[in-house]
């Protein structure tokens, strides 16, 4: 993967974690155990600190970046999807950023909340734990239900179950021009989509 040191201060890989070897890890960027990191994320600890913790997932495109003096942390079993943007805030324990949102400095997204794919979350936001944050500016809509934590959860569940699938088998290769006879399928999982 490509890894730059800054200043002498090299980022730090939990061995159980895995980063997709597209994805750019630049400085103080702390990557915990069982995390997952996807192809082309990019975590810059050269101003604040990078921190994700046990379990968290920052998924493909997404950035993770701060001003001098502010961390980007996403607690335990966060989850952040597809092309996020986190500046200098933090994603509390168990808390799902949806696809293209941007998480501004100094917000505090309580644990267990939700934010809408392609919210803005203004700096300085806070919230109580277990919020549905949607659009832009974000603001709290209402209280999660427990059906809706569940789904969050079985969600984070399948990647970290990814990050041990991508450890042991994920391996690059060039294609082939035509598919095998008797084509064995990816894992599919057990999540199904939020309707």
């Amino acid at each position: 993967m490509p890894c730059y040191k800054i200043e002498g201060v090299t980022p730090v890989v939990h061995p159980t974690a895995y980063v997709h070897p597209t994805a750019v890890l630049i400085g103080d960027v702390h990557i915990g155990p069982n995390c997952y990191v996807g192809p082309t994320a990019c975590l810059r600890g050269d101003f604040g600190r990078i921190i994700l913790k046990e379990g968290a997932n920052v998924q493909d495109t997404c950035v993770m970046h701060a001003f001098p003096g502010l961390d980007a942390v996403v607690e335990k079993d966060g989850h952040i999807g597809h092309g996020a943007i986190l500046h200098g805030c933090i994603v509390g324990e168990d808390s799902l950023v949806g696809m293209n949102a941007v998480v501004m400095d100094g917000a505090k997204i309580a644990p267990r909340s939700i934010v809408a794919a392609t919210a803005f979350v203004k700096a300085g936001f806070t919230c109580e734990a277990e919020s549905l944050i949607i659009g832009s500016p974000a603001k709290v809509h209402r209280k999660l239900s427990a059906e809706e934590i569940a789904w969050k959860q079985e969600g984070t569940g399948e990647y970290q179950r990814l990050t041990k699938r991508c450890l042991a088998t994920l391996e690059e290769c060039e294609p082939l021009t035509k598919a095998e006879a008797n084509r064995p399928q990816v894992d599919a999982g057990t999540t199904q989509p939020k309707q």
